[in-house]
């Protein structure tokens, strides 16, 4: 027998300053974006998503979130996030159905309890990586991550294989970005490990990591003091530092080179290797149009944006996660 829907949606993100060096437990700067992943699930005879079979090979984030279930579920998905964009749609996928399953279940979670399951599942699916995109999509507006002079409330702390991440709230004045999506899908864990294995070979990889850390440190401060030239500069040159770990590509670099007449800076955001760049930017419309004239897709995105919460009905439109 099949009972009522369960919904709850989550939030993109993007990076601002920090990509790959907080994998090693180093400082990073995030904040959530108004785009957002919606998920209901309800107790079904049989295992569907979206009206479809699910396939639990291709689905790993939901298989580990499943994994406790005693039953089957039916599964609809919407997301305004581009898949494979570096805006974190797989951790708001994970988040929102970890919120849901909870709902569905009768168990009331935390905040931090929904980012920890929700983390456990991009640990499983992809075998590496932080806790940042979760957390992020968990508690949305900004969050500052490892920083040496945390100004806003602690959230919590994660400790896994090693390695420490500390998480706070981060205010953040109002400002305007754009970001450009490339359109080329670039799963987080291949791009990870090509870091990993760059930095096992070679110390110079290791030393621009930790200038990467540096960088946004100094992108903290900048935030703080509400400075969006000298934040828009520490941005274009954590693109460069990027590019020399080699997760930039060609396209990525059009659409930041177009972007930058019109900002204070520009950078890829995310894992790299395609995906999405963000621009820091007082005219929308030019960098819009410039990243048009480039073959990429902007978006004018709002910052400060809730978290993981509940919604009254599941969505209207479905979409296949693949």
């Amino acid at each position: 027998m099949k009972s009522e829907w369960h919904t709850a949606s989550a939030p993109g993100k993007f990076v601002i300053l920090g990509e790959h060096s907080v994998v090693y437990g180093k400082p990073a700067i995030t904040l959530a974006v108004d785009l957002r992943m919606t998920v209901a699930v309800r107790r079904s005879p049989w295992n569907t998503m979206n009206g479809e079979k699910l396939d639990f090979r291709r689905q790993a984030h939901i298989r580990h979130l499943t994994r406790d279930l005693r039953h089957a579920i039916d599964m609809l998905t919407y997301s305004e996030i581009p898949v494979g964009s570096g805006m974190g749609s797989s951790a708001a996928l994970s988040a929102s159905m970890a919120m849901a399953l909870a709902s569905l279940e009768g168990r009331h979670l935390t905040e931090e309890q929904i980012m920890r399951e929700a983390y456990d599942a991009e640990y499983y699916a992809q075998g590496n990586g932080s806790p940042m995109d979760a957390s992020t999509s968990v508690h949305g507006g900004g969050l500052s991550i490892n920083m040496p002079d945390p100004q806003g409330k602690f959230l919590w702390k994660v400790e896994r294989d090693g390695r420490t991440w500390r998480f706070n709230d981060l205010k953040t004045p109002e400002m305007t970005f754009v970001i450009g999506n490339t359109g080329i899908r670039a799963p987080t864990g291949p791009q990870v490990d090509k870091v990993r294995r760059y930095m096992e070979r070679s110390h110079f990889a290791c030393e621009v990591v930790d200038d990467i850390a540096d960088v946004t440190v100094e992108g903290g401060d900048a935030l703080r003091r509400n400075d969006v030239e000298r934040l828009g500069r520490l941005m274009t040159q954590d693109h460069k530092l990027l590019s020399i770990l080699g997760v930039s590509c060609s396209q990525l670099n059009k659409l930041v080179n177009a972007a930058l007449p019109y900002s204070y800076g520009a950078k890829l955001t995310g894992s790299g290797g395609g995906g999405c760049m963000v621009a820091l930017t007082d005219e929308p419309e030019k960098v819009c149009e410039a990243i048009r004239s480039r073959g990429g897709t902007p978006y004018v995105v709002k910052t400060g944006c809730r978290g993981a919460s509940m919604e009254p009905r599941p969505p209207a439109i479905q979409v296949t996660i693949r």
